[in-house]
């Protein structure tokens, strides 16, 4: 084959890139901002990963092109990507357009059967089965049922310090510990810079370890937000696996994002025995590698590589953003 296979993985934080060989050699990796739609908006959202395709590239033909990013939940919005991208000279009719949960899902496992679940900047799942079906959630937030990853938590400590100042709610260390972290004078001020748009509400985010820190010493209501976490990905499960009819089956439930990865005991103690109860013969995995490898892996299956060479991609992608993953072992995440 003539040129490079390219992947790409876009999350709500970090969109990461790599360009590969039909046999599965890794040319190139590179790492931009967040390209979700949802935050960026569509055109600077298809800028950033046309900036990182070309990067990657370095002026090779790109014959196969995989892009699997965050915010593309409906399917008005990937009719909308893909007719934004098609205007681009490296795009062709072979080019992959599809949410970045595939990325995630396929980098977790390749049984016909399965469950993949993100949590890190926001929360969504996917659930397959063999004979094609599928289950798909819209993931536009509290108007499609959505709650938690570092978005959700960082809003409710907020919510929380905010009725402990006011007297409407408990006390809560977490009054202290926004104050500190952001740089305020106190909760109030801060609520009020949120207000008139001195401060963005995405810096919340940040504020989701410490949400997880304060629960394991004890405050209740950061314990509250970290079970509230582990029942909203249940449910995801549970969604999932009810709808395909996978409840007695031993699938794999694939657990990916920030949050997740960062291992928090008492969130995946919450997680496990609420599966337990949902589907007693599944087996949860914690994603190790980061979901370029599954975009990878994607893109050369679409290029019809050999099973050689997905092999090695696997290996070589994993190994070059191997650093990647242990920095990102926090709280938050894409």
């Amino acid at each position: 084959m003539n040129g490079v296979i390219v992947a790409v993985d876009g999350g709500g934080s970090k969109t990461d890139a790599v360009a590969l060989t039909i046999d599965g050699e890794l040319v190139a990796h590179d790492r931009g901002p967040g390209s979700s739609p949802h935050f960026e908006g569509l055109a600077e959202a298809v800028a950033v990963v046309d900036g990182l395709v070309r990067r990657v590239a370095a002026g090779e033909r790109v014959a196969q092109a995989s892009l699997y990013i965050s915010g593309l939940d409906l399917p008005s919005e990937i009719e909308q990507y893909a007719a934004e991208i098609s205007r681009l000279d490296w795009a062709g009719k072979s080019t992959v357009v599809d949410n970045d949960l595939y990325a995630l899902l396929r980098a977790g496992t390749d049984e016909p059967d399965a469950v993949a679940i993100v949590c890190g900047t926001g929360v969504n799942a996917i659930g397959v089965r063999a004979d094609g079906a599928q289950v798909r959630f819209p993931s536009l937030g509290g108007i499609s049922g959505d709650w938690g990853g570092g978005s959700g938590i960082g809003e409710q400590a907020l919510w929380h310090a905010a009725r402990h100042a006011d007297g409407r709610g408990p006390a809560t260390m977490l009054s202290a510990i926004i104050v500190e972290q952001l740089g305020v004078a106190s909760v109030p001020a801060l609520i009020e810079e949120l207000h008139f748009g001195r401060r963005e509400s995405s810096e919340l985010t940040a504020l989701a370890p410490a949400v997880f820190a304060a629960a394991r010493v004890g405050d209740a209501v950061a314990i509250g937000l970290v079970d509230r976490q582990a029942e909203e990905l249940v449910a995801f499960a549970r969604a999932c696996v009810v709808r395909l009819g996978l409840e007695s089956r031993a699938i794999p439930i694939v657990l990916g994002g920030g949050i997740v990865r960062a291992g928090d005991e008492r969130l995946i103690a919450g997680i496990t025995s609420g599966l337990a109860e949902v589907a007693p013969e599944a087996r949860i995995e914690i994603l190790d590698s980061p979901p370029i490898v599954g975009a990878a892996l994607l893109a050369l299956g679409h290029a019809g590589a050999s099973g050689e060479a997905l092999d090695r991609a696997r290996t070589e992608v994993a190994a070059a953003t191997r650093s990647d993953v242990a920095r990102e072992g926090q709280p938050v995440g894409s």
